[in-house]
């Protein structure tokens, strides 16, 4: 294992003050890199560049060397925040596994990151807040105050950005594909299948998640700040997350409704979502569908299975642990088995600990794990990186927030590569498996390509293929089954 690194150990001075609030792409593109931004549904936006401090780490105790390095780092500090959503905060990610950063796209990506940001923008409920952070021996009060005066001088000459004539924000438009790449051919996909099926059925294994990347190459330069404010309107209730590496070059983004941790004191929440149906065409169509859902056997037994296996992963640190009750969730295009699960700890407990233990789920890794890790690198014929891996935040008290970084891509000025997966049970069917990862990757697709009727038209394809499939599969474990799950608000067992 290589020890966290971070830039300097000495103290912390961080000062913040309110703003008004500029736009998005207009605040994103004036920060320096490497950038950052973080959003979630129970979080506040914000927008992060520029790196006060980075914390770094590889092999296989990477998770436990990034918390002594946020320990160290938030050790000793001069902190005036105006507001807790503006404390200083950690922001980044996790490699999938160790070695998983070796080749491209990931080789920018070490195998855990997490940057301080020396200028940053939270857009909160309370309002708009600019914080300006400096961490070593040089760090002083008015040093970092002088360059709060700057920075809050350089928003404000922004303006709020330029608006068509609707009032909506003027972007540049989707980049569009010139040519696409698969990593893994249609013969070899309904091999690697068909011998993880015979695992499985053979009792080693109980289910595993495969996973494809595709290569696009852009007619035009990827835009990343109206995409990562795209993926926001057409997903609120995901977690949004977009990191660039040291070097700015690239930039690994995504929408995620899964939510792997939250910490807060001793407070866990956490999810089981798993089984997945269609929404239907009306209110009452809607209803029996869900209805559909409860009571089937299949996804129940999946469900089930997912959210045993998270309380089973609580169950040492915690001096408690409650279910709510098993409910629908409906999302825009979806709906899912959905039990909420909160924990109180045993002791007070850094949110890594919990980040690891729960690290990979059932959703994005298998059953048994180690199997079903050892089967995912025979099988894969690429780096997962940070895809599929603990993205989030920590605090100087040792809170945070973690998302699963599915629906993901990395981009950097003319190519894309896109990543999804499905998860591989004894009843699955290669070619069915093959259609549900191409849809899968739609989500981001639909923010690279070019040609708004073609994407409706595809679109509606989509949704009868959908609705003619669910009638037979919609009771596969963990969303196997259902090829139509296009949305990124999928949750466990279907990424």
């Amino acid at each position: 294992m290589k020890p966290a690194r971070s830039a300097s150990s000495a103290t912390l001075v961080s000062r913040t003050t309110a703003v008004e609030e500029p736009s998005f792409a207009a605040a994103f593109e004036t920060l320096p890199s490497p950038r950052t931004t973080w959003s979630a549904p129970d979080d506040a936006l914000v927008i992060g560049g520029g790196a006060a401090a980075t914390l770094t780490a590889s092999g296989p105790d990477r998770f436990a060397a990034i918390r002594t390095a946020s320990e160290e780092l938030f050790s000793a500090g001069d902190v005036h925040a105006g507001t807790e959503a503006a404390r200083p905060r950690v922001f980044g990610g996790f490699a999938f596994h160790e070695g998983a950063c070796a080749g491209d796209p990931w080789s920018p990506f070490p195998e855990a990151r997490f940057v301080l940001p020396r200028v940053q923008l939270t857009l909160a409920d309370n309002g708009a807040w600019l914080t300006v952070t400096d961490v070593g021996a040089d760090a002083s009060p008015d040093a970092v105050e002088t360059r709060l005066e700057r920075e809050v001088d350089r928003l404000a000459a922004l303006g709020e950005g330029d608006e068509d004539a609707h009032g909506d924000p003027r972007r540049p438009p989707r980049p569009g594909i010139s040519r696409q790449r698969r990593t893994t051919s249609r013969e070899a996909w309904h091999e690697s299948v068909s011998a993880a099926v015979e695992r499985i059925r053979g009792g080693e294994l109980r289910k595993v998640v495969l996973a494809q990347a595709l290569e696009a190459d852009l007619a035009a330069d990827f835009p990343r700040a109206a995409t990562v404010e795209r993926l926001a309107e057409k997903y609120p209730d995901c977690h949004r997350y977009c990191f660039e590496p040291d070097d700015g070059e690239s930039v690994f983004f995504g929408a995620t409704p899964e939510r792997l941790v939250s910490l807060r004191g001793r407070t866990v929440e956490t999810d089981a979502l798993a089984g997945t149906t269609g929404r239907g065409e009306t209110p009452a169509e809607d209803e029996w569908l869900a209805e559909e859902l409860l009571a089937d056997e299949k996804n129940v037994h999946e469900h089930t299975l997912v959210a045993e296996t998270v309380r089973e992963q609580l169950e040492p640190y915690a001096a408690s642990i409650s279910a709510g009750e098993r409910r629908v969730r409906r999302l825009a295009t979806v709906q899912h088995l959905h039990t909420p699960i909160t924990a109180e700890l045993d002791a007070d407990r850094h949110v890594i600990e919990l980040v690891e233990a729960l690290h990979p789920t059932p959703a994005v890794g298998g059953l048994p794990p180690t199997q079903a890790l050892e089967t995912i690198h025979e099988t894969e014929p690429f780096d997962r990186g940070w895809y599929a891996a603990p993205v989030g935040w920590i605090d100087a008290a040792g809170n945070g927030a973690f998302a699963v970084a599915i629906r993901s891509a990395v981009a950097s000025r003319r190519r894309a590569t896109l990543f999804a997966g499905v998860g591989v049970v004894a009843d699955s069917d290669p070619d069915r498996e093959w259609d549900e990862i191409q849809l899968k990757y739609r989500p981001i697709l639909d923010e690279l390509e070019d040609g708004g009727e073609r994407r409706e038209e595809r679109s509606s394809r989509d949704g009868g293929e959908r609705r003619e499939e669910r009638s037979s599969r919609d009771g596969e474990a963990g969303g196997a089954g259902d090829a139509g799950d296009s949305d990124p608000s999928e949750g466990r067992g279907s990424y």
